[in-house]
């Protein structure tokens, strides 16, 4: 019995004609510690969840591996994921790898010859190799319907972002390009936008009459661990804040859209960070940077950041960053966004906090309610909690303040995996826009010359600590 070719209809008689559309992705740095670690592990998770149907997957970089290497690569990261199934080890037999140079005109046509079908092109690559391969590939041009996933940073300041976004405009049209922020998986922006503006009770408080202010931190226990290489080159402003700490804030401090529409949702993301500037125009009073020096998290010994393998000492590069921002409009006039994030901690934090100004007056007679009310979005996991003042146990005129939690769905998918088919399927929404990226950068190029120019002091925190005494964020306990 002859079988179908791959692309072929399978259809009964009489029923309709379904073809499954073959589509490509082709990832640039393959053999990259993003594509091992992150990528391979979320495109595994999306082909089990039945995704994808027939997926052509080619890898190609600098290193001369062949495709055994790749296979056994792409094997290794699908399996810690337990992607094992039959549509799974089709693509890993199927992969090939392709030694190239990304910004070679003539490798690129060889690469772009041998995809076929609808083409997603992947550039795991730093920002500088990821402006070269676009210039050269706007110079041999792409297959029509081709979408471009990018990874941030998007750029490496305003000008240069500008001038890339200028580029992909040329290769394919705006809502082709997916700047990937993966740190906000569509279940994250789910929770965010539902959380908002589907319940009466929060959101008409989150304005500047009732919060206080609003601090967004994403700290982490690991230290570089191994990746100096991109890390030391960009340190915790750009690699966290200028990117997604700001998109959260976009999240948080948008006006409602009509729909959910990758349109909307993007508009209203824009808006609100061209309103958003730095705390009273003062880049040295409204940052903070500083980077670990020896100690213990968790158990295991960190060495100096300088001291770290691959670290350029010279550079001053920051392992702990922190700005406020002022988000200039009639909503938030007036509150300050706090924005946080830093390595080699005492714990892990990864959330939201709005805390609520305290009320205008308590009846004479009730104390203990010094701690204001708070409303706080977890990251990791994706957690609402909610820290309220009621009269606790004993004496009924002391007041406790007690948290009140809830655990958002999961996602049915990795953040990779769901960056990953809103690609595959052309859904924008989960990207970021053009403008977006600039205007991030925008915001924080202030910071950056302040830094740059020594106005403010690199200051050192042992690692395993809360970070350096004169943070601009006070820890919150529980």
């Amino acid at each position: 019995m002859t079988k179908p070719a791959p692309n072929a209809p399978t259809t009964a008689p009489g029923d309709p004609v379904t073809t499954v559309v073959r589509q490509t992705l082709l990832v640039l740095g393959a053999s990259g510690d993003l594509t091992g670690r992150l990528l391979l592990p979320g495109l595994g998770r999306l082909l089990a969840s039945g995704a994808v149907p027939g997926l052509r997957l080619i890898g190609s970089s600098t290193e001369a591996w062949d495709d055994e290497r790749w296979r056994g690569r792409v094997a290794d990261a699908f399996a810690t994921v337990g992607a094992d199934g039959d549509v799974e080890s089709e693509v890993i037999r199927q992969t090939r790898y392709v030694p190239a140079d990304v910004t070679s005109e003539e490798d690129l046509r060889l690469l772009l010859g041998d995809c076929s079908g609808p083409l997603v092109i992947f550039f795991a690559l730093p920002p500088m190799v990821t402006a070269r391969s676009a210039a050269a590939l706007a110079r041999i041009g792409v297959p029509p319907g081709t979408r471009l996933m990018l990874e941030k940073p998007f750029g490496v300041d305003r000008i240069s972002a500008r001038s890339l976004n200028e580029l992909l405009g040329i290769l394919v049209p705006e809502n082709q390009v997916h700047r990937i922020d993966h740190f906000l998986g569509k279940s994250t922006v789910l929770n965010l936008l539902g959380l908002r503006f589907a319940n009466r009770i929060f959101e008409p408080v989150l304005n500047s009459a009732h919060v206080a202010c609003v601090d967004i931190v994403f700290d982490e226990t690991l230290g570089l661990e191994s990746r100096a290489g991109y890390y030391d080159g960009a340190g915790a402003l750009v690699d966290m804040v200028q990117s997604h700490l700001l998109q959260v804030l976009a999240l948080l401090a948008m006006e409602p859209p009509p729909t959910l529409g990758a349109e909307e949702v993007r508009s209203r993301k824009s808006q609100v960070l061209r309103a958003t500037r730095l705390w009273r125009d003062d880049p040295v009073a409204a940052s903070r940077r500083a980077r670990y020096a020896a100690g213990e998290v968790e158990g295991r010994r960190l060495p100096d950041y300088a001291a770290e393998p691959g670290v350029d000492p010279a550079r001053g590069t920051e392992t702990l960053a922190e700005i406020v921002l002022a988000v200039d409009n009639w909503r938030w006039a007036g509150v300050p966004f706090r924005l946080r994030s830093g390595k080699a901690l005492a714990a892990v934090r990864k959330e939201a906090v709005i805390t609520f100004k305290q009320p205008a007056r308590v009846p004479d007679g009730l104390t203990g309610y010094e701690q204001p009310d708070r409303l706080r979005i977890g990251f990791g996991p994706d957690r609402l909690g909610l820290d309220l003042n009621i009269n606790g146990p004993g004496n009924p005129f002391d007041l406790d303040q007690v948290q009140l939690t809830a655990d958002f769905g999961p996602g049915e998918l990795p953040a990779y995996g769901e960056v990953l088919r809103g690609a595959f399927e052309g859904d924008p929404t989960l990207s970021v826009r053009g403008d977006v990226a600039e205007e991030c950068w925008r915001i924080v190029e202030p910071v950056l010359a302040a830094w740059q120019a020594g106005a403010v002091p690199l200051r050192e925190y042992p690692a395993g600590s809360s970070g350096p005494a004169d943070s601009l964020i006070e820890p919150v306990s529980g």
